[in-house]
């Protein structure tokens, strides 16, 4: 999303000028939250947090929608928007180009190295037997909607409808993610790495401690610890890469050699040798927190 900075848009900019909505949308860009827990959280009156909710959400950051809790019906809250270009008076216009999106289910990866622990799942069962990767390569795998393993990578191939005479621009890919760790220990610490057609774009740790609370997607017959993750976003343009619009490395569009007439390879991968070796889960559609899988949108000038 692109905002200018005018009087127009005075309404998206004071969601900002606010240190409690900020606060609101660093806690709902770990998990989603119902009023209560935000209320709660951030030590404040739930009416005062619903007013709070109703501007980030006019704004278009914040999105909620009512689901069964406990007791009747919740409005859990979820940020929708991950990043926000802002346009100063006097920049110059940006160039108008093509935007390319597609969604790639967890399971459709076309390579892996793995080791245990590790397993696949489709939407109602378990693909093969748990912690065995030789079920990774299993025709069922691309029926997998959550897949999970203690070190080494899995890879996919993103189609690249570029034509000839289009440069890229942009290049975000979100999805939800955590370490791996088996049904009986605590969510520990993980370093993952994204790569983009072999070259390191950056790394994130995942900080452990989530993941206890059953997803709101994640189906009733799911018996891992590992429930939901958080929602990432790795986007690289012409200034570097970030992850959720924190810079974490110098790699730029440019450096990543894509071309119309090649498809762009996506790993990502845990080392058994980093320092926080907590391995990688991914949630697709039908697990999790969000009902998305892998997406990329690829924008080119």
């Amino acid at each position: 999303m692109e905002i200018e900075v005018s009087g127009r848009n005075m309404f998206f900019l004071e969601c900002f000028s606010s240190p409690t909505r900020v606060k609101i949308i660093e806690l709902l860009g770990e998990r989603p939250m119902n009023i209560k827990g935000l209320s709660e959280a951030l030590d404040i009156k739930s009416p005062i947090v619903t007013r709070h909710i109703h501007m980030l959400e006019e704004a278009g950051i914040v999105r909620s929608e009512s689901v069964a809790g406990k007791r009747g019906m919740q409005k859990l809250c979820y940020l929708q928007l991950t990043h926000a270009t802002l346009l100063f008076k006097g920049a110059p216009p940006k160039e108008e180009g093509s935007r390319y999106f597609v969604s790639l289910p967890v399971g459709t990866y076309s390579g892996f190295e793995i080791r245990p622990t590790c397993g696949l799942a489709s939407a109602d069962r378990m693909i093969g037997m748990c912690d065995d990767p030789r079920y990774f390569a299993d025709p069922e795998h691309v029926h997998a909607r959550v897949i999970w393993f203690g070190s080494g990578y899995v890879e996919y191939r993103i189609p690249n409808y570029m034509v000839s005479n289009e440069r890229p621009d942009s290049l975000d890919i979100s999805l939800e993610i955590c370490s791996e760790t088996p049904c009986t220990v605590d969510h520990l610490p993980s370093d993952i790495v994204f790569s983009v057609n072999g070259t390191e774009v950056g790394t994130w740790t995942y900080p452990g401690g989530f993941g206890g609370a059953r997803g709101i997607y994640t189906p009733s017959w799911w018996h891992k610890n590992i429930r939901h993750g958080l929602m990432k976003t790795i986007r690289v343009t012409p200034q570097g890469s970030f992850i959720d619009g924190v810079k974490v490395s110098d790699v730029t569009i440019e450096g990543l050699s894509l071309s119309y007439d090649k498809e762009i390879l996506f790993r990502i991968a845990s080392s058994a040798s980093a320092k926080n070796q907590g391995g990688v889960t991914l949630f697709g559609k039908g697990f999790g927190n969000y009902d998305q899988d892998i997406e990329v949108t690829l924008r080119c000038v």
